[in-house]
């Protein structure tokens, strides 16, 4: 079975008329290079939303000072400092199944740390991917390339998985945000200082 590309705005079913139900939300991008002379350190979290497309508190932040949220569903395995190398940079592993009936959807982020300081945005970034990969099998089962639609924006909402009539969707979203990780809190409802 071959991979589904999907672009900006598509939405795809991930569980109807399937067994998945174990998630690998796979992230990854390049940096282009500049004369800033600061490394790029690009974060990706997991917002999980309640009703009206809010988060309650830190425990519906999935991210990489807490990397674990609703009754472990959803697990952020680690921050990576760099983005060196090829394949995911990061990822977020989702228990379908195991999430609480009251987190109806989870926005999937990246944001770029300290980038007012270091004067960075995602006009900077190639080549951003996501991907969601069959926990069980390890198989590929979607890919959103992000494309080069940024300029100044410092996070993005790359995509959202939620659910519908009792199933769950993937949507590619590709929303760009000034103001970066506190702007995006602040969209979901969470109040940051």
């Amino acid at each position: 079975m071959s991979v589904i590309s999907l672009t900006k705005g598509q939405k795809i079913d991930l569980t109807k008329g399937t067994n998945l139900s174990k998630l690998v939300v796979g992230l990854g991008w390049d940096t282009n290079k500049y004369s800033g002379g600061n490394d790029f350190d690009l974060d990706a979290a997991a917002f999980l939303l309640r009703a009206g497309g809010k988060a309650t508190g830190i425990q519906d932040f999935v991210f990489y000072n807490n990397l674990k949220g609703a009754n472990d569903s959803v697990i952020h395995t680690g921050d990576n400092l760099t983005g060196e190398g090829d394949g995911d940079d990061e990822q977020i592993k989702i228990d379908l199944a195991r999430i609480p009936n009251e987190i109806e959807k989870i926005a999937i982020t990246i944001t770029i740390h300290d980038a007012d300081i270091r004067k960075q945005n995602f006009g900077q970034v190639s080549n951003a991917f996501v991907r969601v990969v069959d926990e069980v099998t390890g198989r590929e089962v979607l890919r959103y390339d992000l494309g080069e639609d940024f300029s100044v924006e410092t996070a993005i909402v790359v995509c959202e998985i939620y659910r519908y009539q009792g199933e769950w969707k993937f949507s590619a979203v590709g929303s760009g945000f000034s103001g970066g990780l506190k702007a995006l809190c602040q969209n979901f409802g969470l109040q940051v200082s």
